[in-house]
């Protein structure tokens, strides 16, 4: 059940946004509907949100838009992102403009609900954490700082980007299927056919294995993935 967390709906579709709505409170969660991007932008700014649904084709401010903004704002409210554009490229857009996951419609309830529940898990204080720094390589995780450097240049990146990069390294020389990092990082195995962990992966290969220097992130074909210095 949503246990009090707020979760801020932008959609402008209203009858998706008050269905939704109803089905949320119903699971125990508060509440807010806005139709545009520019009422969700006022609306955290007022009063956070534990998660936002956007969607991606709203008037006066649409969803990419107002992810951009939220993250350039350093604002690091976990987003999921619905959108009828199911297209790769569609996918990719939102999750360049910062989302932590991306949902295309018509979507199933229980599947929203799963990556709610997903999302509101990552930002969650880990209970026993393991904050010594770990190191791959020239590569460095500051786990409790969630600061990365690669030599002596730190790196940026998003929440998703960073567990993603942690997992891979606290286990590094191991091959992790894609679907334990699925379960790890969204709490949920989203089927062979996503796309979500390979764009992840992309991302990270562009900030850590930049050009000139030897690859950290490999992928074993047919299996997962793996860091490893050699």
């Amino acid at each position: 059940m949503g246990n009090g967390h707020r979760i801020l709906i932008a959609e402008d579709e209203r009858a998706v946004r008050e269905s939704l709505a109803r089905a949320l409170i119903l699971e125990g969660y508060e509440v807010t509907a806005v139709s545009d991007g520019a009422q969700a932008l006022e609306s955290l700014r007022a009063e956070p949100a534990d998660v936002l649904v956007l969607d991606v084709m709203m008037p006066v401010v649409d969803g990419l838009t107002a992810c951009r903004v939220l993250r350039s704002e350093k604002n690091r409210v976990p987003i999921l992102m619905v959108t009828a554009r199911t297209e790769t490229s569609d996918r990719v857009a939102g999750l360049d403009a910062g989302a932590d996951d991306y949902l295309p419609k018509p979507f199933a309830l229980a599947e929203l609900l799963a990556r709610l529940r997903a999302l509101l898990r990552r930002t969650l204080p880990d209970e026993t954490p393991e904050s010594s720094p770990l190191s791959v390589g020239d590569l460095r995780v500051d786990c409790g700082a969630r600061r990365v450097w690669v030599g002596d240049a730190e790196v940026e990146l998003s929440k998703t980007e960073f567990d993603l990069l942690e997992l891979l390294v606290r286990n590094s020389g191991i091959v992790l299927d894609q679907s334990t990092i699925y379960e790890r990082i969204w709490g949920y195995d989203f089927g062979p056919d996503s796309k979500n962990l390979a764009v992840y992966i992309g991302y990270l290969r562009r900030k850590i294995d930049t050009e000139g220097r030897q690859a950290l992130i490999h992928t074993v074909r047919g299996v997962g993935y793996t860091v490893r210095s050699k």
